[in-house]
């Protein structure tokens, strides 16, 4: 089987060290491209694990973009290897948007396609819809686990509960890691705590949070895996026409630090607020609960939402957490009385290469 892997930052890297190192015998994949936002190195015969990144700097051809890539000399590539009858797999790595826009191209032409990029499954329906139909008519797969929780198993928990005739009734939970770190360091059950600015700050120094928060405190990433895990569940899918934008989401940005446009001007500004976020916090303590970002989807209301909520100090939201942990629970009718579970470390590049390597060994 054929891969190409486009995008070698951490998650990029990541996956082609983990993938060369599965053993030698029964390990059926030739990476025969790998591309960076600049260059491109395609070799059909394939690489040496020991080799690879002194290859790709040492021979890789200058390009102009990875899309004008995958449009033209890649992109004609794979397409070439199907039509002599290879398997053939593109491994996208980055979070582009323009590329998630090519993969019903490739999908239809035998493409098979697996990615962590969350944009394609949780845009416009249409697109989605597009996706659906191309694998459909020339039945290529693509696989999308680390779309939702890194590596943890979410979207191949849902999909067997929904394919196995399951009903699933609800599923909420702490999606964000950074959300997660944030709410576990700010709002616990003792008093006196930190400053929603000083964890918030502290995240970012960690790399957390993305270079300007407030890309994390806005919700998107939690709506958007909304959206990709609702998706899955036929009579939710006409819900979220326009994508993650439909999602019922609470921002945590301040209205009136909405447009500053730097991540270090709104760290500046951050703490003008924190009276605000002290207050939920002591209200929370208060009625014996904490605060928690989480995303629920619930089938029976159709309600999708991404927000602020209070769980008392004994739930799993409250007690299990560490870290930048995600934790997800499945309300469904085989698990009614005690929701099914999933949670562990929901970001970080070892735990993501881990979810699309085993995306890409179900073709084995």
């Amino acid at each position: 089987m054929y891969v190409a892997v486009v995008g070698k930052g951490l998650v990029g890297a990541e996956f082609v060290d983990q993938l060369l190192s599965l053993p030698v015998p029964s390990n059926p994949f030739n990476i025969f491209s790998i591309s960076s936002s600049k260059k491109t190195w395609i070799r059909p015969q394939g690489l040496v694990h020991t080799e690879w990144k002194k290859a790709f700097e040492s021979s890789a051809s200058d390009a102009s973009d990875t899309v004008t890539l995958l449009k033209s000399t890649l992109g004609t590539e794979m397409e070439t290897l199907v039509k002599a009858g290879h398997k053939v797999v593109l491994v996208d790595n980055t979070s582009s948007d323009t590329i998630a826009q090519l993969y019903p191209r490739f999908l239809s032409a035998g493409v098979n396609v697996i990615t962590p990029n969350k944009k394609a499954f949780s845009s416009d329906l249409t697109l989605y819809e597009e996706i659906l139909t191309a694998g459909m008519s020339s039945g290529a797969k693509f696989y999308n686990e680390s779309t939702v929780g890194a590596g943890l198993p979410v979207i191949s928990t849902l999909k067997d509960l929904v394919t196995t005739g399951d009903n699933v009734s609800k599923i909420e939970g702490v999606f964000s890691g950074t959300m997660s770190y944030i709410f576990n360091n700010f709002s616990t059950s003792s008093r006196n705590g930190p400053t929603f600015s000083s964890v918030v700050t502290k995240a970012r120094e960690l790399g957390y949070t993305e270079p300007h928060p407030a890309d994390d405190l806005n919700g998107a990433d939690v709506a958007r895996k909304l959206t990709i895990l609702s998706r899955f569940i036929p009579e939710l899918l006409p819900l979220l026409p326009q994508g993650y934008i439909s999602v019922d989401t609470k921002s945590l940005v301040p209205p009136a630090l909405k447009n500053i446009a730097t991540g270090d001007e709104f760290i500046q500004a951050l703490p003008t607020f924190d009276d605000a976020m002290e207050r939920l916090r002591t209200e929370a303590l208060q009625e014996g609960k904490v605060l928690r970002y989480v995303g629920v989807i619930d089938v029976a209301t159709q309600t999708i939402k991404a927000s602020l909520e209070k769980y008392d100090v004994n739930h799993a939201f409250a007690t299990s957490l560490g870290g930048s942990d995600n934790i997800i629970m499945f309300h469904t009718n085989r698990y009614g009385e005690r929701p099914l579970i999933i949670q562990g470390a929901g970001a970080g590049a070892a735990v993501t290469a881990m979810g699309v390597l085993s995306d890409l060994l179900r073709f084995t």
